[in-house]
């Protein structure tokens, strides 16, 4: 038995030597086409992450989303939102593109790796502020709902019979419950799926930068 043990431990042995034995330059430039290629998935994933909710306001329940705004006298807060919506996102989208652009060019071990780094950081601070966005939104619904007098403005805004039908107290407390309760569950749902999305890129990268790292000692 350990004479078989070590037989196909000296073929073992002889298979490896016949294996192809990749260079530091060879390692460092697949390293570095693997990571030029994780952060130009992260700015693709970014970018549709942002377009995509927008085909919802074709949607007829979110064209009237505006008259919700006006009726808890929101409006020009949630302009406000938007509009500093825009500019991070275009901002983070941009810095994505640098990051991508920067590690697409060859250059030392160290560099790369101070890159990646960065990248990982710009996608952690895009996350952070994603999900906040999300709570302010809806803590903004809930407080906007508390301080409204015209309830029955607000029942035709909402465009549903049900609400309509409601007595105005029930329905002021539904909603502020409904929008609380948001405030809470859809940034762990979307925070679910940026870990599933984003974070499977960022341990990859995290996994190259460990590679890298090897690679200097």
């Amino acid at each position: 038995m350990l004479d078989e043990l070590e037989l196909l431990k000296k073929d073992w042995q002889k298979k490896e030597e016949n294996l192809p034995k990749l260079s530091y330059n060879e390692i460092h430039t697949m390293l570095w086409k693997k990571s030029s290629s994780i952060v130009k998935w992260i700015m693709i994933i970014s970018i549709l992450e942002f377009l995509l909710p927008h085909l919802l306001y074709f949607l007829p329940q979110a064209q009237n989303q505006m008259a919700v705004y006006e009726s808890i006298g929101l409006r020009y807060w949630f302009i406000g939102l938007t509009i500093i919506q825009y500019t991070v996102v275009a901002y983070f989208i941009f810095e994505f593109y640098m990051r991508y652009k920067e590690i697409s060019v060859l250059e030392s071990a160290k560099n790369l790796m101070d890159k990646i780094i960065k990248t990982r950081k710009t996608v952690k601070y895009y996350v952070i502020f994603s999900l906040s966005l999300i709570f302010i939104t809806m803590v903004s619904f809930a407080l906007g709902i508390y301080f409204t007098s015209d309830l029955t403005a607000l029942a035709e805004a909402f465009d549903y019979e049900e609400f309509k039908q409601m007595e105005p107290e029930i329905l002021k407390k539904l909603l502020i419950g409904v929008y609380l309760a948001m405030a809470i569950i859809m940034p762990l749902i979307i925070g679910v799926i940026y870990f599933l999305l984003y974070g499977l890129l960022l341990r990859k990268l995290k996994k190259n930068h460990k590679e890298l790292k090897r690679l200097e000692v």
